[in-house]
């Protein structure tokens, strides 16, 4: 009689999904993604510094146009020869300087800036620990400072709120975006602050980044709708047999209790943790929703809906409001009807208020309160409405209002990514490039944001976290909540309609 003889093939392991494997990948290529961010750091200087050292370009230059904005036919050969005589090289040195000056606001505030929060609404907060210069000079000034405590101030929760603010409304005042100087003293100043953040506190982490870096707060919020995220596994995490050493996170965060996205810089270093960490996919609406994600906070809430709905919409757009020039022209004919004439008064340094007169732009007092005026009432009218509302709907329905507010946030994240690329519009603008299909893609963002904030609203509504309504009244107060909450959805789109149909 013949023994049958079975062979036991011993199972292969389960081979990782794709995204997981390229979070592994970025655990394991640290050296490669350090390699990168020193890159970004030398390209992020000459972009700020550079340009704020060369003269302002001439008010005709031109980045992309042949004649370089020259005013003559002898000056645009000079711009454009490859071989100027000793005679022409100062007149050709300077085409070439106001050429890279535009290029550098180009690259800066027309590309840069709109596509950082792009990505953060796609990919979460990959810039933060990939690609932003900003954290990794302050990581590297913690790695070789001398190791101090976090004092206690610093980990209050509104200084992200207020840093935003801050920054936004002072940068309208000194024109952020126009000149090479002004970038270079609130980027700079905040790369500076960084860099002394990282020295004096923490051992190897991301102070600053955490607690007051001024966008941080924007980037937790968008990050909280980005379909990528790195997933933890507590069962997994738990049942991992060996014991294993901390995880070396940057921005200080507690990896096994992390739920959502929201404050993960996405640097990959913990992928693959205890067999327990994986980047996943996962739907865009899952944090929102309440499915995952860390519990929403009352410094959020404040910061999406006066900050980026109040404030960032206020900075957009005095600079195309009929209203905000009546305003201020009927505030300087009432100042000198009664001989008040200081207020008139030209800006006496350009960190203060913008002056430049080699480019014809100096503010006034006047133009300075005019702007703050714009901002506060800007953020109090627009943002205290969507406050009121939200409460409101909340309180009808039974649901956290600052879990409600978070519907919001689709539509503060394509407003911002609309107001910052109103930049490269003017750059391209200036450069005689034809956008007619510009208000067609402006109109389906909008209507994108618009659209998917009040669905994520309503489906918060009307799954309440209370019980307390029962039957027909719960229906009525439901439907009651829907109709509050498209209201300032209605006033931020208006807003949106004025600034690029209507001015």
């Amino acid at each position: 009689m013949q023994t049958a003889t079975i062979t036991l093939h011993p199972r292969r392991p389960r081979q990782r999904p794709r995204l997981a494997r390229l979070g592994d990948w970025m655990a394991a290529h640290r050296r490669a993604i350090l390699g990168v961010q020193w890159l970004i750091v030398v390209f992020y200087l000459a972009l700020v510094a550079l340009p704020a050292f060369l003269p302002h370009p001439h008010p005709e230059a031109r980045l992309f146009s042949s004649d370089f904005g020259a005013t003559s036919a002898i000056d645009r050969s000079v711009c454009t020869t490859g071989t100027p005589t000793p005679t022409e090289k100062a007149a050709y040195l300077a085409c070439w300087q106001d050429r890279l000056v535009l290029l550098a606001q180009y690259l800066f505030w027309g590309v840069w800036w709109p596509f950082v929060i792009l990505s953060i609404m796609l990919m979460g907060r990959v810039w933060c620990g990939v690609l932003c210069p900003e954290g990794a000079l302050a990581e590297f000034a913690s790695r070789h400072g001398r190791g101090g405590a976090i004092p206690r101030w610093m980990r209050w929760g509104g200084w992200p709120v207020l840093a935003f603010i801050l920054t936004t409304v002072y940068g309208q005042l000194v024109s952020v975006y126009d000149y090479p100087q002004a970038a270079l003293l609130i980027l700079g100043g905040s790369t500076v602050a960084a860099v002394a953040v990282g020295w004096l506190y923490g051992r190897g982490k991301r102070v600053w980044c955490r607690y007051l870096c001024p966008v941080s707060g924007v980037f937790s919020l968008l990050a909280r709708i980005a379909p990528l995220h790195f997933r933890i596994d507590r069962a997994a995490w738990d049942a991992h047999p060996q014991r294993s050493a901390a995880v070396d996170c940057a921005p200080l965060l507690d990896v096994k209790h992390m739920k959502g996205a929201g404050q993960c810089h996405a640097c990959g270093r913990c992928s693959g943790h205890r067999d327990a960490v994986t980047l996943a996919a996962r739907s865009p609406n899952a944090e929102i929703l309440g499915a995952g994600g860390d519990r929403p906070r009352t410094n959020e809430a404040v910061l999406l809906l006066f900050g980026m709905l109040g404030v960032a919409m206020g900075a957009f757009q005095w600079t195309v409001s009929p209203w905000f020039v009546r305003g201020k022209q009927a505030a300087a004919e009432w100042l000198v009807n009664r001989d008040i004439l200081w207020p008139l008064g030209d800006s006496p340094a350009w960190w203060l208020l913008t002056r430049y007169p080699e480019a014809g732009d100096v503010f006034t007092w006047l133009d300075g309160t005019a702007i703050l005026a714009w901002i506060a009432i800007y953020s109090i009218v627009l943002g205290g409405f969507a406050w009121l509302l939200v409460r409101a709907a909340a309180h009808l329905a039974g649901v956290d209002w600052r879990r409600l507010a978070l519907g919001l946030v689709p539509l503060a994240g394509i407003g911002l990514f609309l107001g910052l690329s109103m930049m490269s519009v003017t750059h391209l603008r200036a450069e005689g490039i034809a956008l007619g299909w510009l208000p067609g893609l402006r109109g389906a963002l909008l209507a994108l944001g618009l659209s998917w904030s009040a669905w994520l609203g309503w489906q918060l509504i009307k799954v309440p976290e209370a019980t307390h309504h029962a039957g027909a009244a719960a229906t009525v107060a439901h439907l009651l909540a829907g109709l509050l909450w498209l209201l300032p959805l209605a006033a931020v789109g208006g807003t949106w309609i004025l600034a690029f149909y209507v001015w």
